[in-house]
């Protein structure tokens, strides 16, 4: 622990020779309140067709944009988990922390950490980072300039019962990760000229670099993972700005503390990255006439890049995008091979990928569920043993569920009693979202208590 602490005063005074970014002002304080069970936030975009929404359901952990939402901290011997959560059950946002102890098998009360004042939007879901000392970062969505992102801090380590308001600016779709001996390398989205990519540093969390365009070629969508101090990035672009055209498949690292940023070949780009056609492109799905969804992506044992995402015929759901596709890419060394490993029934059924060792699996909703148009559906696991080159069902995770499950997501440092997380909801009208966790297997399932009596809880198993 002294060393940590000796990490963090050098930290601090690092901090103090960079500018602070134009953060914004403003009255918002954590909330610190506890709520009396989990709910997850329901919600929907209003963009209906013939075949239902444009998006809808239990988004509790919504979006594939906000990561990570969950830690396993071994010291603790807890996953900490952020989520979208509601004001008992209604179309109100809550962000809220907890965690699940696995050495004693339960759930505290969650923790609202901050208050959205009556916005029921889970684009303002939370993501999640842990210090070198254990307090808990949660870094809340904001959307534009219409609402303020803000990030918070737990006042003692591994504790959910106290939050400090640290800083409050504008960024969407929240990316921090805690880089060792460095600090906070932080990937957001700004509504500058459509959704365009940025990132900041900071030594402490309190004072930061100025904000890095990363990207801005009309728009886009990203998301990112860590492996010790590289991170890596996939992200698509918006022609015209236009999300419903999101297209191409782009890759990205950065082994530096973001100060180089490198493509799959190892060359060094230069940023803000400003036209389609640049070294960070793995396919030119716009010449395919294909839109692309990006779920996650991982490295494998060599340390090369795999990216699960769908690739779409259109926008709206319903067989107007057919043929939908589960897709991976992977870097072999030379070249991105491709793999369809399942039909997809919507563009937002969102799922993880997990890299482990020899064997490669994806959890998702991959399988028709009881509102087989929406998005979501029944989760699975599909498993490759040689690369990603083919693919087959390993298992089911849910079957016979009431309401579609969605947006699956992997911890970091996943426990393999609670390797990944996420929320069901009726994507075809309000309904009540509960929230669920699996084991590494995926051959158990928990469901979180919807309403608590007292102060914690055994999740409920609902798949012995």
């Amino acid at each position: 622990m002294a060393s940590r602490r000796s990490f963090l005063r050098r930290g601090l005074g690092a901090a103090a020779a960079v500018s602070a970014a134009p953060w914004l002002g403003g009255p918002a304080r954590a909330a610190n309140l506890r709520d009396s069970g989990y709910r997850g936030i329901w919600f929907t975009l209003g963009q209906k067709s013939t075949y239902g929404d444009k998006y809808s359901g239990g988004l509790g952990t919504y979006t594939a944009n906000h990561v990570p939402m969950a830690i396993y901290a071994k010291e603790a011997d807890k996953t900490f988990f952020v989520y979208g959560g509601s004001r008992g059950g209604q179309r109100y946002l809550l962000d809220m922390i907890s965690y699940y102890d696995h050495r004693k098998g339960v759930v505290p009360r969650p923790v609202i950490v901050h208050d959205k004042k009556g916005v029921d939007d889970p684009h303002d879901n939370p993501s999640l980072s842990i210090d070198p000392l254990g307090h808990l970062w949660v870094f809340v969505s904001g959307r534009a300039k219409a609402r303020p992102g803000f990030i918070y801090r737990s006042r003692e380590p591994y504790s959910i019962d106290d939050f400090e308001l640290v800083r409050e600016g504008e960024f969407t779709y929240p990316q921090p990760r805690w880089i060792e001996g460095q600090g906070f390398l932080f990937l957001f989205t700004k509504y500058t000229k459509g959704r365009e990519l940025y990132y900041a540093t900071s030594a402490d969390g309190r004072v930061w670099s100025p904000d890095t365009k990363f990207a801005g070629m009309g728009g886009h969508y990203q998301t990112s993972q860590q492996i010790g101090r590289k991170v890596i990035t996939a992200f698509n672009y918006h022609p015209g700005g236009n999300v419903d055209k999101r297209t191409n498949l782009y890759y990205l690292s950065s082994d530096d503390f973001g100060r180089t940023w490198r493509n799959v070949g190892g060359e060094a780009v230069t940023l803000p990255l400003s036209e389609p056609a640049n070294p960070a492109l793995v396919h030119d799905y716009a010449a395919d006439g294909r839109l692309v969804y990006i779920h996650d992506l991982g490295l494998d044992a060599a340390g090369r890049p795999v990216i699960l995402y769908t690739t779409s015929a259109g926008y709206a759901p319903g067989p107007g995008g057919d043929p939908r596709w589960w897709t991976v890419a992977h870097w072999n060394g030379t070249a991105w091979d491709y793999t369809e490993l399942t039909r997809a029934n919507h563009n937002y059924s969102t799922g993880m990928l997990c890299i482990e060792q020899d064997e490669w699996r994806v959890f998702g909703p991959s399988e028709k569920g009881p509102q087989p148009v929406g998005s979501g559906g029944e989760l699975a696991i599909w498993s490759s043993r040689d690369s990603g080159r083919t693919w087959s069902r390993q298992r089911d995770i849910t079957r016979g569920s009431a309401c579609n499950h969605n947006y699956i997501r992997h911890p970091v440092n996943a426990h393999p009693d609670f390797y990944g997380y996420w929320a069901d909801g009726d994507p075809d009208k309000l309904s009540p979202s509960h929230l669920y966790f699996t084991n590494k297997a995926g051959d158990k399932v928990w469901q979180l208590p919807y309403d608590m009596a007292g102060d914690e809880a055994a999740p409920v198993l609902v798949k012995p």
